[in-house]
């Protein structure tokens, strides 16, 4: 049987696992009477943790928000996704980069050593497109996302502060080379728009609930990339392929317009990118002067075989 300090552990990890817990199963899982239970409950209690007893013909307990944030606990996994995703927010313009990084030293320092040494080993970079990205209010942020919770109309203030008030309805909070954007229902214009979270100054109180519409093409993702280059297409580039570039990541992202960058190692990324044609695909990917090797599609593979031609017969002449 384990002793008091590990049970209580075991015993608050079962809690924070799901929604609730029968009594008899939290005793079964720990090798406990329920009357051990019930001790270990209220020690938890003590020491802040609000537990709540469930009534019903089982019994059982949940563990509730309460006034004030207790110690919790993390398994490796978790603990490392919070740390890559802390090192993301550092650099994401939401306005928390400090904050970020005082957590990021706090969760580093109680970690055991396998898994500081899979933090330390594992750094991500922020980088910035076109310079660094105006930071946004943490409050602005928190009151747009609960906006598009709650479907309340929004009523907010839009870069120079002597204009009238905007009327929209939000719809998505997203992000794009390092800036924050409220997609939207512009009420007044009749039309989507998407707004730059740095320039919204919320007015209160919001307008009344609305039934949400669908972005265009169904994607919102697909939708911003389109805003972005200057088409409403809704991911329109008939082609579209993948291939493996023998460079960083971060030598690539300046120049992929709205195509996607992911990282695979320190001298190699996956590129994602379109066209409105295979052979003009082909080139689009000749053109970052690196080796590379096509993913797909077999379109793509065929058309560097016919720009290959080309090239080696316009050579020639």
């Amino acid at each position: 049987m384990l002793n008091t300090s590990a049970r209580l552990l075991s015993l608050l990890s079962l809690l924070q696992a799901r929604r609730e817990w029968p009594g008899a199963v939290l005793a079964e899982r720990l090798d406990i009477s329920l009357r051990t239970v019930r001790r270990d409950v209220d020690r938890l209690r003590e020491l802040g943790y609000p537990i709540q007893a469930v009534k019903g013909p089982d019994g059982g307990y949940r563990l509730a928000a309460g006034t004030e944030l207790p110690p919790l606990l993390f398994d490796d996994e978790q603990a490392v996704a919070l740390a890559v995703a802390l090192q993301i927010a550092v650099g994401s313009g939401a306005g928390i980069g400090d904050a970020a990084m005082r957590a990021l030293t706090t969760v580093r320092q109680v970690m055991p050593a396998r898994l500081r040494h899979r933090i330390d080993a594992l750094q991500v970079t922020a980088v910035d497109r076109g310079g660094p990205a105006p930071q946004v209010d943490p409050a602005v942020l928190v009151t747009l996302g609960a906006a598009v919770r709650a479907r309340e109309v929004l009523r907010f203030g839009y870069g120079d502060e002597l204009t009238p008030p905007r009327r929209a309805e939000p719809h998505h909070l997203v992000t794009w080379g390092g800036r924050w954007y409220l997609v939207a229902w512009d009420l007044d214009r009749a039309d989507w728009r998407t707004f730059r979270a740095d320039r919204i100054s919320p007015r209160t109180p919001n307008g009344p609930r609305f039934v949400p519409r669908e972005v265009p093409g169904g994607d919102v993702a697909a939708y911003v990339a389109d805003r972005f280059r200057g088409t409403t297409g809704y991911g329109y580039w008939p082609c579209r392929g993948e291939v493996v570039l023998a460079v960083a990541a971060a030598e690539v992202l300046p120049y992929v317009g709205d195509g996607i960058v992911e990282e695979i190692d320190a001298d190699r990324c996956r590129l994602l990118l379109g066209s409105w044609s295979w052979v003009g695909l082909a080139a689009a990917v000749g053109r970052f002067d690196v080796d590379f090797e096509v993913v797909g599609p077999e379109e793509l593979k065929a058309a560097i075989v016919v720009l290959a031609r080309r090239y080696a017969a316009a050579e020639l002449r």
